[in-house]
Parts: C-alpha cells; sequence; structure tokens
C-alpha cells in the first residue's frame, strides 16, 4: 500500500489536467490545450497501471478473507490458487510502473551528429575509423534512417583521420548514444608484413542535434575563417575560398568544414555542427553532476572512457561497460549493433529502476 499511497500524486495531475481541459475558461487557447494534453498524454499509460495495481490489490485482499471462511476446502484450495497468480500480476504491474516512472531522456527523439576521429595507431587508426563510419552507416540504412556527411577529412589509404555525418530519425539518439567514447581495435594491419597484431583506436561522439531555440550563439562569441579547401575533392577545391572555420571563443571549440563547394553551405554545417557540440558540452556537465553522487552502472559519459575492444584475430567484440562478448565480428562491422544497443538499454533502464525511490 506504501507504493500505491505514493502514486496517487500521479492520478491527482492527471484529473488536474482533465478538469483545466474541461474548462471553457481555455477553449479558445490552442497552446495551453495542446500543452494540457501532452501531459495527459504522458501521464496515461501510467495512471492506467497504477488503476489496475489497485484493482489487483483489492481482489488480493478479497482472496485472502476467503482463506479464513471455514466451510468448503474446494473453495479454499481455489482461492489458493488465485491468490498465487494475483501475486504474480501484483509483480508484473509494479514492474511496469517502474519502468513508466523511469525519467525519460529528452534527447532520445532527437537526430544525431556522430563524429569519429582516428586516435592512437597512425593509418591503421584512420582505416578502423573508416569501418566504424561505414558500421554506423549500414546501421542506419538497414533501418531507413537518413545520413548525410557534414564534414570528412580523408587518410591516404581509404580511411578517415576525422568523418562528422548526421543521421535523421525520431529513434537515432535513443538507439546509438551509447556509442560515445574509444573504440579499440586488434588486428594485424595490412601495412604490417610480419603479421603482428597491433592495437589501434579511433574515439566516436553522439551528438543530439541541437536546434536554434535550444542554443543561442551570439556572434560576437564567434570567430569566422574563411580559406581554401585542401586534400581530395570536387573541382571546387584548391581553387575557391569556400572552407570555413569557425571558433567559439567563450569555450574554445573549433569547427572546419569544407566539403560543400558554396561558402554558405560550409558555413550552416559548421554551425550546425558548433551548436550541437554546445549543447551536448551543457548535457555532459549536467550528467556530471549526476555521477558525481551516482556512477552510471554503464559508464560515466566520458569520452575518453575505452568501451569496446574489437578483436579480428579472435573474431570478437567486447563491449567493457556491461562485459557482453559476441563472437560475430563481421556481422556487428556490417552494422549488426542491436545486440549491444539492447543490451545498454537494458542495463541503463535497470539503474535508473534502481534509483527510483518507490
Amino acid at each position: 500500500m506504501r507504493l500505491l499511497e505514493k502514486l496517487q500524486g500521479y492520478e491527482k495531475k492527471y484529473q488536474e489536467l482533465s478538469e483545466m481541459l474541461a474548462d471553457p475558461k481555455i477553449s479558445g487557447d490552442v497552446e495551453k490545450i495542446k500543452e494540457y494534453s501532452k501531459r495527459m498524454s504522458d501521464l496515461e499509460e501510467l495512471v492506467a497501471a497504477i488503476r489496475h495495481y489497485r484493482e489487483v490489490l483489492k481482489e488480493i485482499e478479497d482472496t485472502k478473507e476467503m482463506l479464513h471462511s471455514e466451510g468448503d476446502e474446494d473453495l479454499i484450495e481455489l482461492a489458493k490458487s488465485e491468490l498465487a497468480e494475483l501475486k504474480e500480476k501484483e509483480q508484473e504491474i509494479e514492474s511496469k510502473i517502474s519502468f513508466l516512472l523511469i525519467p525519460q531522456d529528452p534527447n532520445d527523439s532527437k537526430d544525431i551528429i556522430v563524429e569519429i576521429r582516428a586516435g592512437t595507431g597512425g593509418e591503421e587508426a584512420s582505416l578502423f575509423a573508416g569501418d566504424l563510419f561505414r558500421m554506423y552507416s549500414r546501421y542506419a540504412e538497414n533501418r531507413g534512417w537518413k545520413t548525410s556527411v557534414l564534414s570528412s577529412s580523408p587518410s591516404e589509404k581509404g580511411g578517415f583521420k576525422e568523418v562528422i555525418f548526421e543521421v535523421k530519425s525520431k529513434r537515432a539518439y535513443s538507439r546509438l548514444k551509447f556509442e560515445s567514447g574509444v573504440h579499440r581495435v586488434q588486428r594485424v594491419p595490412v601495412t604490417e608484413a610480419q603479421g603482428r597484431i597491433h592495437t589501434s583506436a579511433a574515439t566516436v561522439a553522439v551528438l543530439p542535434v541541437a536546434e536554434e531555440v535550444e542554443v543561442k550563439i551570439n556572434p560576437d562569441d564567434i570567430r569566422i575563417d574563411i580559406y581554401r579547401s585542401t586534400g581530395p575533392g570536387g573541382q571546387s577545391v584548391n581553387t575557391t575560398d569556400s572552407a570555413v572555420r569557425i571558433t567559439h571563443l567563450p569555450t574554445g571549440i573549433v569547427v572546419s568544414c569544407q566539403d560543400e563547394k558554396s561558402q554558405l553551405q560550409n558555413k550552416e554545417r559548421a554551425m550546425r555542427i558548433l551548436r550541437s557540440r554546445l549543447f551536448d558540452m551543457y548535457n555532459q556537465q549536467q550528467q556530471k553532476e549526476i555521477a558525481d553522487t551516482r556512477k552510471s552502472q554503464i559508464g560515466t559519459g566520458d569520452r575518453s572512457e575505452r568501451i569496446r575492444t574489437y578483436n579480428f584475430p579472435q573474431g570478437r567484440v567486447t563491449d567493457h561497460r556491461i562485459g557482453l562478448t559476441i563472437y560475430r565480428l563481421d556481422e556487428v562491422l556490417n552494422g549488426n549493433i542491436d545486440e549491444f544497443a539492447d543490451a545498454l538499454l537494458a542495463a541503463e533502464q535497470a539503474e535508473k529502476i534502481k534509483n527510483l525511490d518507490l
């Protein structure tokens, strides 16, 4: 009954919203109707579960009374059987309520910007960065998500020193947010004549796309430099000053874009990346404050944290945060990463449930 008492506030809020929506005074206020309707919708499934929970608790009490009645032994046995089923149902509903009470990540429905950078390991690290780019691209393609490269710095042998791309889908962040961190690869490089296994690394950052209304950038806080594009590219590369570098002076964040022929397009892309980096930085600061009091079970979210190892000789991929190893490396690099995404999401939900004050 203690849990039920704590849940009454949600029912009360739901009822209040219902009454406010029925108030003739707001019948012409479209914004308030929209706001109250959404808040009611967000509570609807939880309130239904709470009411079901109350019904089951009442049935349990009534069934217990039947056990203490004298007379028909068959009726008592039936009551015992029903009580066992009701107890199972009680636990199921409690689990459902706990799940529904988990605070939702407000960024889960956002598009994302993924930044992949070669780390230690020279050219081999750049090739691995290219492998990760193809892995995420195929994952997105298999799900019907749209991707577009915002900026890239190819390496000589087909990899990337850095590649930044956008993924558009309402589920992109919720499925890929745990990919941020250091990815390590263990394999024999194509340049290694003696067949020795080398360890290289690449870093991945998954940033929720921030809209202009979410991050305001003061024009006085940025410096924009225009320069000539370099490296492989189209006809405009090395012939026009179309590349753009934006420096955010208060934070020192620098974003460069040169992939587009148009200076304006490169500037728009650079601003989009800068806005998302700032948004992510603010989120990271908030998460750090939470982590100072309660460390997450699946990692700190630190970009320098080693999160996964791809071992080619053994054909395995290991996620170090949850201790999950999959011996299907080829499938993983081909974009089949749902097993990791599902396990990491389950670990996050379990951690949040554990910290619920119920």
